[in-house]
């Protein structure tokens, strides 16, 4: 089989498609896979070490503000097609499976308007405008979330509610084969893996280095690994040198963790923003999890995610306006459960956030888009 994958931008978007892509290996080695991004978006840097070919088309979004860059945002949306038709035409794929991102829409409208089987997979509870823009030309449309349907308006055969698809290697390390392979399995007691999304959150970063010296240089014993992302690594690392952090041997920042199934199993506290992907991750392998969900995303619905979880008692919840003044209520709330006595609610959320895993997310997506295939050879 000859699968194109496209989407994105963020690791939202390129996570679940990698996920799928590498769930198709495992089934079918002799699958050729290939990927089509932007040369902006942070699948520059995950598909290529993930060891897929990827290409180029140029696409951007709309402001939403009136702004001379929407002239070429609406260029792109025109032209772009006719440049993935050409690279469509040269790989020949039975099948091409966006997973969201401006990138997605090129793409997949030129593979549907060509005849070829297509597939999307929505991650979040609100469909995005790629999404929306092509759900009348796609074959299937998979949704993480039921009620993701009543955005769309297309024909319901096309849904099918799946879940998540999560890379193969979340929960299948234990923790302590995680530390161990980390080199860290009895030097610290306790683990905290914080990162504000793959582009970066100043909030999020901010309230990270208020955490770090207000407790973790306290306390070492804790051992706390944080990715700023790409747009905020230069200004956090220059801020944490300032602030002395990097004297710290408990203390790690990076830009990107791109060993997340390692990290995670390896963690007793995660702090994270509360994308769809991060929250099915979460899931899986079960983590104890404080969400600072973006307040500048679609229909608030990182929000949305984390008080899902919050009130099922599954998860810790701050909005970044309670995080001013020191980010105390997170320093707080970090001594609290990183405690003897905390392991009981850590537990607790750990016990309660599988409730919410989907397990057979990647198997669902993966005989559906062999159906797809197989239909349209008929």
């Amino acid at each position: 089989m000859r699968v194109l994958m496209t989407g994105g931008g963020t690791g939202g978007h390129v996570n679940p498609a990698l996920a799928i892509a590498n769930t198709i290996k495992l089934n079918d080695p002799d699958a050729v896979i290939e990927y089509v991004g932007t040369k902006k978006g942070i699948e520059n840097k995950l598909v290529p070490k993930a060891g897929y070919q990827i290409h180029y088309v140029e696409i951007q979004g709309f402001r939403r503000k009136l702004s001379p860059a929407n002239l070429k945002a609406a260029y792109l949306a025109v032209t772009s097609p006719y440049k993935a038709r050409a690279i469509i035409e040269e790989f020949k794929p039975d099948i091409v499976v966006g997973t969201g991102g401006y990138v997605s829409w090129p793409v997949i409208k030129a593979a549907a308007d060509m005849g070829i089987p297509t597939a999307l997979h929505e991650s979040n509870a609100i469909a995005g405008v790629a999404v929306k823009m092509l759900q009348k030309y796609v074959d299937r449309i998979y949704l993480n979330f039921e009620k993701t349907g009543e955005t769309l308006t297309c024909e319901r055969e096309k849904l099918m509610k799946v879940g998540n698809p999560v890379m193969t290697g979340f929960a299948s390390v234990s923790r302590e084969e995680a530390r161990a392979k980390l080199g860290i399995d009895d030097k610290y007691k306790y683990i905290i893996l914080s990162y504000a999304g793959s582009m970066g959150a100043e909030k999020v970063n901010d309230a990270i280095l208020c955490l770090m010296k207000e407790f973790t240089s306290k306390h070492l014993e804790v051992y706390h690994i944080h990715a700023t992302g790409a747009i905020e690594n230069e200004l956090m690392t220059s801020q944490f040198k300032e602030m002395g952090l990097d004297k710290f041997e408990n203390i790690e920042l990076c830009e990107y963790i791109y060993d997340m199934p390692l990290k995670m199993a390896a963690a007793d506290l995660t702090i994270n923003r509360a994308g769809a992907m991060t929250v099915s991750e979460l899931a899986v392998t079960g983590k104890s999890a404080i969400f600072i969900p973006s307040p500048n995303v679609a229909e608030n619905h990182q929000y949305k995610n984390a008080k899902v979880l919050y009130d099922a008692d599954a998860a810790g919840l701050f909005e970044e306006k309670e995080l001013t003044d020191g980010a105390r209520p997170l320093v707080e709330k970090v001594a609290q459960l990183l405690t003897d006595e905390g392991e009981t609610e850590r537990r607790k959320w750990s016990e309660n956030i599988r409730q919410f895993a989907v397990a057979d997310s990647n198997k669902l997506i993966y005989n559906d888009l062999l159906k797809l295939v197989e239909k349209s050879k008929k």
